[in-house]
């Protein structure tokens, strides 16, 4: 796929759109290269270090829900850790007229830890246009849900939200 491509799945509604995330959430970049590294560093320590919670607290015999949304943020930082890691050592440079190549003769675009992550699933739920009266924004289009993610970046948001949903019961103490 070239890079900004759409494939409609079903209508309008879900759209596989392969996008290449700079940076960290919603393409937030920080810092340039120094920040990347020091970001996939700050991600590789914070995956540990949820790793030995969770190792902890299954040991302690904890809430299964906990143990679960622990584990789905742990396997999307992690996804989203070994696609950053590699995606750059593996492909080469993708723009909107060329596919980027698996395991090109000049190495890849990145080096270690520089690389992109990609992201395809998105799901513009509902657009329109605001009302004329509605001030700043009237007349202009709409779009809710605008974010283009992976599935890493699914088991994360999935965890999250499990554990505020059931925060009182997952930490009674």
């Amino acid at each position: 796929m070239f890079l900004g491509q759409e494939t409609h799945v079903m209508g309008d509604w879900f759209i596989l759109h392969f996008t290449e995330n700079y940076g960290m959430a919603f393409g937030f970049q920080f810092a340039g290269e120094f920040g990347k590294l020091f970001l996939s560093i700050f991600r590789i320590l914070a995956v540990i270090a949820i790793g030995i919670y969770i190792y902890k607290i299954s040991q302690k015999k904890h809430s299964t829900g906990l143990i679960i949304s622990l584990s789905l943020i742990f396997a999307g930082a992690l996804g989203n850790i070994i696609d950053s890691a590699f995606y750059g050592l593996l492909f080469s440079e993708s723009n909107f007229h060329q596919v980027a190549s698996f395991i090109p003769e000049d190495g890849g675009y990145g080096t270690f830890l520089h690389g992109r992550v990609v992201d395809m699933f998105y799901f513009p739920v509902l657009k329109g246009t605001f009302p004329d009266w509605l001030p700043f924004w009237g007349s202009e289009r709409f779009i809710f849900f605008r974010p283009v993610f992976n599935i890493a970046d699914s088991a994360i948001t999935i965890g999250v939200f499990i554990l505020i949903f059931f925060q009182r019961s997952f930490f009674k103490k």
